[in-house]
């Protein structure tokens, strides 16, 4: 593990604001036109922010921030980082339910919302008598008085004139609960920004390039990835605010690389295919950039399984789609791709980390590495080993040039009754190829193999497929012909619904087994 230095948010911002000053840093749209913020704006809007937070009140708060990504919040965080308080980001569809159970958790002192959320702040003020202070971030007349209120020019410039400890929590980040149990991650400004100072083993990121985000900030790949990594790179950062403008914005900001996740990739080559297959004159190199725009070259995948077949036909169509790994518990990323890695790895371990393997599993030792959970001391336990490497759950291989393979979860792994440990990743990995198949999920039941799926029944019916369950009782038939006996699939039962998912995208294991009559073989 090489040395490590990472400067606080506060000095990053300073510093690329010092080197970039009045060039373009952040651009959205907004009522139909494109606006552009500059380093400079940010630094200043993120100190009026901080400002503003420490002028009601002196002491450290938690702040949380329900909200889709747009500039003033980006502002919010990094003021709320900078300010010394701790911030507390949560998906904007939250319901009112368990945003109040969280708020509650999370002993939230001052709560940022947008008008998406509006509608719930009577049932919060009801059930949340801790919450002191209330901001609406859709309100952009009031954040442009907040910025000029709180500016250098003001009276309450001093308030900005101090360092944060950056080995202290500033950031907690709930897991999506694909146990049931959300955990609060506890990040100082150390795990947070170190886990970005490492060399990119890629070309993707080059000052003056630009990059667009889709995925929401309140999880830590993107608020890291595409935030404060591009700050520190000297990349420009387009917001995409709506996913449903995602192709709109392609087009509209060119961009050069974007992080997704699988299910984004999958979309996107769905739409090339599309205009392909509507446009017979056009060439395939028209046809992708009608749809990615003129410069995209490289597409980051997070969140889930990538398969290598998605890999190939991006390739075909001259874009780069690698897979990175990490997890918010170690801050961030724990490996990160290029162009030489294997297509089934998920890249490198960057140069801040240590893997090793034990008993199958990745475990980790970065000083990125988490706080803890957020008043969950046994639960905080149980992810160090006794020697302080933090157990990741995943099942992979590491190889000599520190590319890193995944190859399931340790808490998923089937153990038949002969003693042998399956992998249901493993196997389902096998379906991607099949384009009927749209989702799937693998386990065991009384040691049988059951492989639960929902069809595509678009794809059926676009390529002719009468009866879906006969298609995919020959597709199993013959994964079942090539397969171990370990991997054959007893049981196949099909679903009328997608499987329930976490805001990531990951579907819901434990709440998404249906144990009713299906389509038993």
């Amino acid at each position: 593990m090489s040395e490590f230095f990472a400067p606080s948010l506060k000095e990053l911002l300073y510093r690329q604001a010092e080197k970039y000053a009045d060039k373009t840093f952040i651009k959205f749209v907004r009522d139909g036109k494109i606006e552009t913020k500059s380093y400079n704006c940010l630094k200043n809007h993120s100190n009026a922010v901080c400002r503003y937070i420490r002028s009601i009140s002196n002491k450290k708060m938690h702040v949380a921030v329900v909200g889709k990504t747009n500039y003033e919040y980006i502002t919010c965080i990094s003021g709320i980082i900078m300010s010394g308080s701790v911030v507390i980001p949560f998906a904007p569809e939250i319901s009112k339910e368990e945003a109040s159970e969280l708020f509650q958790s999370a002993d939230i002192d001052l709560l940022v919302y947008d008008n998406n959320f509006a509608d719930n702040i009577e049932y919060i003020k009801q059930n949340c008598k801790n919450i002191r202070y209330y901001k609406n971030l859709s309100d952009k007349e009031s954040f442009e008085e907040l910025y000029e209120t709180y500016s250098d020019e003001s009276e309450y410039k001093s308030l900005s004139d101090f360092e944060v400890n950056k080995k202290e929590c500033c950031l907690i980040i709930y897991t999506s609960g694909t146990t049931g149990i959300r955990k609060g991650v506890m990040l100082s400004s150390d795990c947070l920004v170190g886990n970005i100072m490492y060399k990119d083993y890629c070309s993707a990121f080059n000052e003056h390039e630009s990059a667009m985000s889709v995925l929401p900030m309140h999880h830590v790949f993107c608020f890291s990835g595409d935030f404060i990594k591009n700050l520190k790179d000297g990349v420009q950062l387009c917001l995409s605010e709506n996913l449903s403008d995602l192709l709109k914005n392609l087009n509209l900001f060119q961009p050069y690389v974007m992080r997704v996740v699988p299910t984004i990739a999958q979309h996107l080559l769905q739409r090339i295919k599309f205009v392909i297959n509507k446009n017979p004159d056009m060439s395939k190199k028209e046809a992708v950039e009608s749809v990615l725009g003129k410069n995209l070259k490289w597409l980051i995948s997070g969140g889930a399984y990538l398969s290598s077949e998605l890999v190939d036909e991006f390739a075909e169509l001259g874009i780069s789609l690698r897979q990175g790994y990490g997890m918010t518990e170690a801050g961030c990323r724990i490996s990160v791709p290029d162009e030489k890695v294997s297509k089934e790895s998920v890249g490198r371990v960057i140069e801040i980390c240590r893997v090793r393997i034990q008993n199958e599993e990745i475990q980790v030792d970065t000083p990125t590495k988490m706080l803890g959970y957020y008043k969950m001391p046994e639960e905080t336990k149980e992810m160090f080993t006794d020697d302080g490497w933090l157990k990741t759950g995943d099942i992979g291989q590491i190889t000599e040039d520190g590319q890193l393979f995944v190859t399931g979860r340790v808490k998923n792994l089937i153990i038949l009754s002969n003693g042998e440990n399956v992998s249901p990743e493993a196997i389902e990995k096998k379906f991607n190829t099949f384009p009927i198949i749209n989702e799937v999920m693998v386990y065991g039941e009384k040691d049988f193999i059951v492989a639960e799926i929902f069809p595509d029944s678009e794809y059926a019916e676009s390529n002719n497929i009468a009866d879906i369950k006969q298609e995919i009782e020959n597709i199993v038939d013959n994964l079942n012909a090539d397969a171990e006996s370990s991997h054959y699939i007893s049981i196949t039962r099909l679903r009328d619904e997608p499987f329930e998912k976490t805001s990531s995208g990951k579907i819901k294991r434990n709440k998404s087994i249906v144990f009713k009559k299906g389509e038993n073989k």
